[in-house]
């Protein structure tokens, strides 16, 4: 079967026995709720995986999954660019869960990690009140205030986030090489 650039929440229901589904979110967003037999591959571990995506692109279709569909379609776009045909799910894991379809949860996930927006708000915020409150003594700290708002219009333009790369590297949103390994494993097994 052809492989669309896109499928939204109800192709991918209908198609999902069927798809190889990978989810190019942090290891944290990922044990926070995933598709149903999603494996998580982060959006940096892609050219590590790219042999075992190519192979389980031969044997099935494959599914880029993020929270907005803003990541996954920079790993469809990579993965063509390597000759990986994929779909990347329109509106993500949200668009998902608004739809009242189960996003999966490992029991033993124990401490439950902020989704990467929420990161970025919460650093953006907590920097700007910083930069504010430091500014009431020394003017110039005001300015690191005036640059994460000129990070975030850049951001919305752009469609990138610098922060959130920043952020992507913090240990909690790092894989540990074992789950990498396990899911590149559990990818040549389908």
């Amino acid at each position: 079967m052809s492989v669309p650039s896109a499928l939204d929440t109800e192709q991918t229901r209908t198609r999902l026995p069927g798809l190889t589904v990978i989810d190019v979110r942090t290891p944290g967003e990922y044990a926070a709720g995933h598709l149903p037999g999603a494996l998580n591959i982060p959006l940096g571990q892609l050219p590590r995986a790219l042999p075992a995506l190519k192979a389980a692109a031969d044997r099935s279709d494959l599914l880029v999954v993020c929270a907005s569909g803003a990541r996954s379609e920079d790993a469809r776009r990579t993965l063509a660019e390597h000759g990986v045909a994929a779909a990347s799910l329109t509106g993500g894991t949200s668009a998902w869960a608004d739809r009242g379809y189960d996003l999966h949860r490992p029991a033993a996930a124990g401490r439950t990690t902020w989704s990467m927006e929420r990161q970025v708000r919460f650093t953006a915020g907590a920097v700007v009140l910083t930069g504010l409150g430091l500014g009431l003594r020394r003017p110039a700290w005001r300015l690191l205030s005036a640059g994460i708002g000129a990070g975030l219009v850049y951001s919305a333009v752009s469609d990138t986030c610098g922060l959130a790369a920043v952020l992507a590297k913090l240990p909690h949103n790092r894989p540990r090489a074992a789950d990498l390994d396990a899911a590149l494993a559990a990818l040549a097994r389908r």
